[in-house]
C-alpha cells in the first residue's frame, strides 16, 4: 500500500465515529429498534463499539507481539449476552470515538517497518497492520449505512 492510499484510509478511519453519530442522530427513538437485516440500529451501534474496542487490541497485538494470533469472536453471541437490544447508546458511541481516537494517534507514529508487521487471524488467515486499516477504515461507514437503511420506510 502506498503512502497516499494509506493517508486516505487513515482519514476515512478518523471520520468513522462521526458517520455513526450522524446516522444515529437521524433516527427517531422508534427507528433505533426497527429490525432490518436481522439487527436494529441500537444493536448495530453496540456491535460497532465492541468491534472497535476489539480492533484497538488487535492493532496493538500486531504492533507489540511477534506474529500474533488475532482471535475472532462470535458477534451473535455478543449481541445476545451483552444486551445489545436494551442498552442506551451513549456509552457505546463514546467507546467508538475513544477507540478510534486512541488508535488513530498510534497510526500517526508508525514507521514503514511497523506498517509491514503481520500476524494470523484465527478465522481468516494472514493479517497485517495494513489489512487491519483496510477493514476498519470502512467499518463505521458500512454500519452507518446499515443504520440508515433500517430507518427508511
Amino acid at each position: 500500500m502506498d503512502r497516499e492510499r494509506r493517508a486516505e484510509l487513515i482519514k476515512r478511519y478518523r471520520e468513522g465515529p462521526a458517520a455513526i453519530e450522524q446516522a444515529v442522530a437521524e433516527c427517531s427513538e422508534a427507528d433505533l429498534d426497527r429490525s432490518l437485516e436481522g439487527w436494529t440500529p441500537r444493536q448495530v451501534v453496540h456491535h460497532t463499539a465492541d468491534s472497535e474496542m476489539t480492533s484497538a487490541i488487535r492493532l496493538r497485538k500486531l504492533l507489540a507481539e511477534e506474529r500474533p494470533v488475532i482471535p475472532g469472536y462470535d458477534e451473535e453471541l455478543f449481541a445476545r449476552r451483552l444486551h445489545y437490544g436494551e442498552r442506551p447508546l451513549q456509552g457505546s458511541l463514546t467507546a467508538i470515538r475513544g477507540a478510534r481516537e486512541s488508535s488513530a494517534s498510534l497510526l500517526d507514529q508508525l514507521s514503514e517497518e511497523e506498517w509491514a508487521r503481520e500476524g494470523t487471524h484465527a478465522e481468516s488467515g494472514p493479517y497485517s497492520v495494513q489489512t487491519w486499516l483496510e477493514i476498519y477504515a470502512a467499518h463505521c461507514h458500512d454500519h452507518a449505512e446499515q443504520i440508515r437503511r433500517a430507518r427508511r420506510p
